[in-house]
């Protein structure tokens, strides 16, 4: 069975997230980049699938510029087989990145696409749903659990009122969550290997689609700072302060 596996190129979780002076997006010159975390753990799953013997090859993608080819080479390095860059300048929504990975699982044919649940940056929690919709497969979201066996995959979800599990007949969609297992660090010899493994590259217009974004960022602000709380002298007090102040009563 063929895995393919999504990455996304994102600001790297440690990096204090700056907004733009003229609120137009978020500082990214100069800043550290990294793989999504969920991304990270998808691509644990699908080498942990392969050491299994369930899996035979692992197919890594990547959406965006030509940095990102370094965030395919952390996906070699963790145990994929070979990895594809849609190289694009152009700002990339889940709309987008669900019609190229179509036409990427259309041409590859895998048995299991895995994707992290959503990204750090946009959160939108999105491309996995739309991709499932654009290829008519099953879709698994919010995996903690995946069991492959006989041409099915069981997913335990993690949903609001606690597990739910889910047969899907293969080939499906499945997003995962973050207990779903805990990404390895790449060896330096698998680093190395890395390097040596295939990247092929191609872009949006090749495949036929349509980047265009259906959205538009009018403007980005920082949360407003905590205030620092008060003491009140009696009930009250309070009750008065939480109708005309916090306006919460």
């Amino acid at each position: 069975m063929k895995v393919l596996v999504a990455v996304k190129r994102v600001v790297d979780y440690n990096v204090k997230v700056r907004v733009k002076s003229d609120k137009s997006g978020v500082e990214t010159a100069n800043i550290k980049f990294s793989m999504n975390p969920f991304d990270e753990i998808a691509v644990e799953e699908a080498v942990r699938l392969k050491e299994a013997g369930t899996a035979t090859e692992i197919v890594a993608v990547s959406v965006g510029p030509q940095a990102a080819t370094e965030t395919l080479r952390t996906a070699l390095a963790m145990g994929a087989d070979r990895g594809i860059l849609v190289q694009t300048e152009a700002e990339i929504q889940p709309l987008a990145v669900a019609k190229i990975l179509k036409c990427l699982a259309e041409k590859e044919q895998p048995g299991l696409v895995l994707l992290g649940k959503q990204a750090i940056d946009d959160d939108s929690n999105q491309t996995g749903q739309m991709l499932a919709a654009l290829l008519g497969r099953p879709q698994g979201t919010f995996a903690s659990k995946l069991a492959v066996a006989d041409g099915s995959v069981a997913v335990t979800r993690e949903v609001d009122g606690g597990l739910e599990t889910v047969a899907l007949e293969l080939p499906a969609v499945v997003t995962a969550d973050l207990r779903l297992n805990e990404p390895r660090y790449a060896s330096l010899p698998n680093i190395m290997k890395a390097k040596k493994k295939p990247i092929e590259t191609v872009t949006p217009e090749a495949l036929g689609v349509d980047v265009a974004p259906r959205l538009i960022t009018l403007s980005v602000e920082e949360p407003a700072k905590r205030q620092a709380g008060i003491k009140v002298a009696d009930v009250a007090t309070l009750v008065e302060k939480l109708k005309s102040e916090a306006k919460v009563i």
